[in-house]
């Protein structure tokens, strides 16, 4: 097994913790933004919803980078 099949399991954990505190920032800035302003909840949790997604797109391509099969380099 060459390095490049030992970083596969470090890149999907990588992308797993930088996805839960990303969605964690993103919640906790909202729910302390309805404390604020109660009137926007509705917009502000459409936007939460939003960013979340995007939070999670990132991890999922991450995740799928992880697995591609890159070819060992060849020594000269």
């Amino acid at each position: 097994m060459n390095i490049v099949g030992q970083l596969a399991p470090l890149a999907f954990g990588l992308a797993a913790i930088g996805s839960g505190v990303g969605v964690g920032i993103i919640v906790g800035k909202t729910i302390e933004s309805v404390a604020r302003q109660p009137e926007m909840a509705g917009r502000l949790q459409t936007l939460m919803w939003i960013g979340i997604a995007l939070t999670e797109a990132l991890a999922f391509i991450a995740i799928g980078v992880a697995f591609i099969p890159f070819p060992a380099p060849v020594a000269p």
